[in-house]
């Protein structure tokens, strides 16, 4: 270890490391977390090391680094990040850091370069990482081998990147082989990205991802939303009525016939996938429910393919239509600032203002994104107050909130070297 490295100068996030660990093994099952979870700064640069260093973050598309050379960064809290499709189609990551004097490397958030060059002092890299240039004003016995870039942790599987910043990131292997099964029919080789949008929210990452994790809300909140959404997870949700299950059942029928997965698979708590129906007689998440985009993605028979919805702890949620995909990242900017990604997905050949309207396709998510922005910044504005304490979930209406925070309790507490006993023997 680095004699100087933040771990050796007396570790400033011990007492929170401690106190991190006391509440979460003392926390109340199925409650809210106590108040330091969603605005205390020390605790929240020790869950960027403990789950946004450690664990796998989706990261963007393999479409948008379709050619050699073309290339995506992001931001993990204080570590940038660029990921570049290299000479012979692989799909690479680094550190986005020259290893000279520490600039970054690629400074836009997406582009296409022959090398990557350092725009400080013209360091130049292969795409696979190699130092190729540093002048000649590092004498003749430099070493261009010992200084290529480091690498992050990268998978790809059904049209996805992820990394991981961590020396040995947990498994993902089970999540790449489902997002290749239930994604075969779209194709996702052959999709582009239509239209994106980025909207900084006021509020804790985590008051995101729970805002998401229940449609308790929806019905006050998402009138765009709710002409083609059902309000219920999937046909193992609780509160499903008689008719909802007839309708699952239906159309089940329809899918297996055209042989698109639709099963519910479940990979702990951090993942799920399932197909559920939209409302009857709507087919897209658009303002009538019409299609979106003329041309369908992949080999889909049609359009009414209900929504393929996809969860990925700690960032990410998506739903795939017939006829176009919305993808949404989520990434911590503070303890109570974070920026949400969305990204609408359609074929690649589909032509925009022939096939598609961007401003159509976006209209009913910009207006829910919009909605769930404002929501979670009076969240974060009450919980901040010293009247908050925290508190019940609804077994019922918010069993998703409650798997997420047990998720999220259960991780922080193993990478902090520790167990949860009691939350698995409340579990039960």
């Amino acid at each position: 270890m680095d004699p100087m490295s933040p771990a050796r100068l007396d570790d400033p996030l011990a007492p929170a490391r401690e106190a991190t660990v006391e509440m979460l093994q003392q926390r109340r099952p199925h409650f809210t977390l106590p108040q330091p979870f969603y605005n205390d700064e020390r605790l929240f640069r020790l869950e960027m090391q403990e789950i946004f260093e450690k664990e796998w973050l989706f990261a963007g598309m393999t479409c948008e680094i379709p050619a050699k050379g073309n290339f995506i960064t992001l931001e993990v809290g204080d570590n940038p990040v660029v990921i570049v499709r290299g000479s012979n189609g692989e799909v690479h990551a680094f550190h986005n850091v020259c290893r000279h004097r520490g600039s970054r490397l690629c400074v836009s958030e997406k582009g296409k370069v022959a090398k990557l060059v350092c725009p400080y002092h013209q360091w130049t890299y292969e795409l696979d990482g190699r130092l190729l240039f540093a002048g000649s004003d590092m004498g003749e016995n430099f070493d261009l081998g010992a200084y290529g870039l480091k690498p992050v942790h990268v998978r790809t599987a059904g049209g996805y990147i992820f990394v991981s910043l961590a020396d040995a990131p947990p498994a993902i292997d089970e999540l790449l082989a489902s997002l290749e099964h239930y994604l075969a029919p779209y194709d996702m080789d052959n999709v582009k990205v239509a239209v994106e949008s980025s909207l900084v929210e006021q509020a804790n990452w985590k008051l995101v991802i729970e805002n998401n994790r229940e449609c308790y809300h929806c019905n006050g909140a998402h009138p765009e939303l709710l002409n083609s959404l059902q309000e219920f997870d999937d046909s193992d949700d609780p509160r499903a009525t008689p008719a909802y299950r007839a309708l699952v059942a239906r159309k089940q029928q329809d899918w297996d016939a055209a042989g698109v997965p639709w099963q519910l698979k479940r990979i702990g708590k951090r993942n799920r996938l399932t197909r559920t129906p939209l409302l009857e007689g709507t087919v897209s998440m658009t303002m009538d429910g019409k299609p979106g985009c003329k041309k369908l993605m992949g080999r889909l028979p049609d359009a009414d393919m209900g929504s393929l919805r996809i969860l990925h702890l700690p960032n990410s949620w998506n739903h795939y239509m017939g006829d176009h995909a919305v993808v949404f990242r989520v990434m911590p900017l503070g303890p109570q600032q974070t920026v949400v990604t969305t990204k609408w997905l359609v074929h690649k050949d589909a032509v925009e203002g022939v096939d598609y309207d961007p401003a159509q396709l976006r209209r009913v998510w910009d207006a829910t994104n919009d909605q769930d922005r404002r929501l979670a910044e009076e969240n974060q504005r009450g919980i901040n107050s010293k009247g908050y304490e925290p508190g019940p979930y609804s077994e019922t209406f918010e069993f998703g909130v409650i798997d997420f925070i047990d998720w999220y309790s259960e991780r922080m507490l193993e990478n902090l070297g520790h167990s949860a006993p009691h939350l698995q023997l409340a579990q039960g």
